[in-house]
């Protein structure tokens, strides 16, 4: 008996190559772009042991938990770590970064993540880069969470080493992730002595055995349901154009946070300004005296199969996650959160308007 699943033809070289160059044309860069076999804390990781040493000063920007995750690989590979922590609630600023600068001007490499889907926040790459560039750092950014939500521009932007997953906003699998590396960031690692070599984290392989081979030959066998997944994220977006997909995100996040306000009952956005919002998740932030896995298990009784998460760790009491992306970012999917959460706010006695949240999200959809 045959399966789609398991019966599958060899993925060669030639195919891997084109799902690479459709890749970087979805990021608008001229930079090689390696694909990588793991979910995208794989090439993460890679980049930081590959591009960091002792020596390395590091300047690494915390705007939720995988900021505090770079920044221990970084102080693993020996560098010197200047952490710039931001409230979760809030974006770091062009300015901050600039003066982190002012202080530390040894500093040669900066980590960002550009959306923080744990926390709903998300940071102005265009400006901080400008501030990078100027300063010469290398730039390394973690835009696992903005690809295809929001404006992702990294040869623009000055960024050096840009990944990308496809399990949020591009709708795809966890299990594949990419990241474009620009000429400086190869010099970088190439000069590095303690840069993974004949690693699964090595980028390096890739440069040396892939692209530098003419793309010919592959390191290893490829995870070909995870290659052909990404091939299908990006026919997708490109069926759909990536500026509509983006203002499908975009608009999600705003009738998100307007049916919550509207909804009422305590329940308020977590990020303050809605500048500083990702348009890949909304958080919001759970009436007092209420615990918000207790409200999201009761929404979830109701409609399992709902976007909605409580916050992680520390968070779980006092954060909601409405993850509208992908495939959830529709005006259907809002609606049903926001109602769900309001009937289970109804039962824990708070006084809510539903009507009101519904006429919000469909005056924003509108």
């Amino acid at each position: 008996m045959t399966h789609p699943f398991l019966d599958l033809a060899p993925l060669g070289a030639a195919h891997f190559a084109a799902i690479e160059d459709r890749v970087a044309r979805l990021l608008d860069t001229e930079q090689d772009v390696v694909i990588m076999q793991g979910e995208a804390l794989l090439p993460l990781e890679g980049c930081i042991r590959g591009a960091a040493r002792p020596g390395t000063k590091a300047l690494n920007v915390i705007t939720g938990p995988y900021g505090q995750t770079f920044g221990n690989w970084l102080r693993d590979c020996g560098a010197s770590v200047v952490d710039l922590a931001v409230p979760f609630h809030t974006a770091v600023t062009a300015a901050q970064v600039e003066a982190a600068f002012a202080e530390h001007p040894d500093i040669d490499f900066v980590s960002l993540v550009h959306a923080e889907a744990a926390t709903g926040n998300t940071n102005p790459v265009a400006e901080i880069g400008e501030v990078v560039r100027a300063h010469g750092a290398l730039f390394m950014l973690d835009a696992v969470a903005s690809v295809a939500a929001e404006p992702l521009l990294p040869d623009a932007w000055g960024v050096d080493l840009c990944v990308i997953g496809a399990q949020k906003a591009m709708g795809g699998p966890a299990g594949v992730s990419a990241v474009s590396v620009s000429e400086r960031a190869w010099q970088r690692m190439a000069a590095n002595p303690e840069a993974p070599r004949r690693s699964y984290l090595s980028l390096l392989d890739w440069k040396e055995r892939w692209i530098d081979g003419g793309r010919k030959a592959l390191l290893h066998a490829p995870a070909q349901l995870e290659m052909l997944a990404l091939e299908a994220c990006v026919e997708r977006i490109e069926a759909e154009g990536l500026a509509a997909l983006t203002v499908r995100h975009a608009t999600a996040a705003t009738a998100t946070r307007a049916g919550a306000l509207a909804l009422g009952g305590g329940l308020e956005p977590y990020v303050y300004e809605a500048a500083d919002a990702a348009p890949v998740a909304t958080t919001l932030r759970a009436p007092r005296g209420v615990d918000a896995s207790d409200l999201v298990a009761r929404a979830l009784a109701a409609d399992p199969v709902l976007p909605l998460v409580a916050g992680g760790g520390a968070l779980a009491k006092e954060m909601i996650r409405v993850n509208h992306y992908g495939p959830d970012a529709t005006r259907g999917v809002v609606h049903a959160s926001l109602a769900a959460l309001g009937a289970a706010m109804g039962e824990a006695g708070l006084g809510v308007d539903l009507e009101a949240a519904r006429r919000a999200v469909t005056e924003i959809w509108a």
